[in-house]
């Protein structure tokens, strides 16, 4: 079965084109770091990007996060070399294939056909996959997506920037809040209206969110295009972590360790689900399914949600 416990508080993107860049990546903090063969390379640089991949696959210690490639899609003819040269070359370096504007399960299939292919004539271990949801289609046909392939697929990324051009939002942000997306109050008694911004990915990242907790996979916020705002990084990213994702990516280094702060639990509520869980065992010796703690109901479902952090919290101290 596919790898369900790795860490995604941040995904580190780097161009396949910037070779510096790959040389620093694994020193960033970053659970995971994609080399992009895709959107970050312009078409007349793919090869070039392909070869220095491999390259940075090959030479370079990955021991400290997780290493993946984001292949090109599956609708141009870059995406079979992609798949072919760089497992072929460096599977053995590889944890996940990075799958772009994924519309079905057959994209899935397709990628997990080629590498069942290559590994089996290269003697690889299997590669894991994580997918970009970025397309209308790909949303439509999430909860079928989730269901591709479980013994590689991992986890699933909210693209908003290609997502927002195939369902033609009138937006030009990446990631960022939308004026244009608010509601107006009725006048007070002096006329005066309020008006609040909503966030306008909501509906896609929770679909999203459900689709991947209903198959066990991670749902993984995707870019946030200002990196000079940090505040909106780190408001995008609460969001995203109240909805169930488990983190984000990152466009710039300096995301990475916003990231891993959003998506880290803090002390407070650690103790508090320790408590949670200390609370409940005391409520079971005495035969009750429920207590109160600091004024609050407890019950199963606390349960359920405090372990869930305890056992995040555990996996980040390995």
């Amino acid at each position: 079965m596919a790898v369900r416990n790795r860490l995604h508080r941040s995904e580190l993107a780097v161009p396949g084109t910037n070779v510096r860049a790959m040389e620093k990546a694994p020193t960033l903090g970053a659970d995971v770091v994609f080399l992009d063969l895709e959107d970050a390379v312009a078409p007349d640089d793919k090869e070039q990007a392909r070869a220095n991949v491999i390259d940075a696959l090959r030479s370079q210690d990955w021991t400290a996060c997780a290493v993946s490639v984001r292949i090109n899609g599956l609708d141009t003819h870059f995406c079979y070399q992609d798949v072919v040269e760089v497992v072929e070359a460096a599977g053995d370096r590889l944890d996940t294939i990075l799958i772009p504007k994924v519309g079905s399960p057959g994209d899935v299939e397709f990628v997990a056909t080629l590498l069942s292919q290559i590994e089996q004539a290269k003697g690889i271990p299997p590669i894991n996959v994580h997918i970009l949801i970025e397309t209308a289609a790909g949303m439509a046909n999430v909860e079928l997506i989730a269901r591709a392939v479980p013994e590689r697929l991992e986890a699933m990324v909210f693209g908003v920037a290609d997502y927002a051009a195939s369902v033609q939002a009138r937006t030009t942000n990446i990631g960022g809040a939308n004026p244009d997306y608010s509601v107006l109050t009725d006048p007070d008694d002096s006329g005066t209206r309020e008006r609040h911004w909503g966030d306008q990915w909501h509906f896609g990242i929770s679909r999203m969110v459900a689709a991947c907790r209903a198959r066990g996979l991670r749902p993984i916020d995707g870019p946030f295009g200002d990196f000079n705002d940090a505040e909106g990084y780190r408001s995008a990213a609460r969001r995203a972590a109240a909805l169930g994702c488990e983190g984000k990516w990152a466009i710039h280094p300096s995301q990475v360790a916003l990231a891993n702060e959003v998506f880290t639990p803090t002390e407070e509520e650690i103790s508090r689900a320790r408590r949670i869980l200390d609370a409940m065992e005391d409520a079971a010796k005495e035969g009750k399914g429920a207590v109160s703690l600091d004024g609050r109901l407890i019950d199963a479902a606390s349960i359920r949600m405090a372990e869930n952090l305890v056992a995040k919290v555990e996996q980040m101290k390995l």
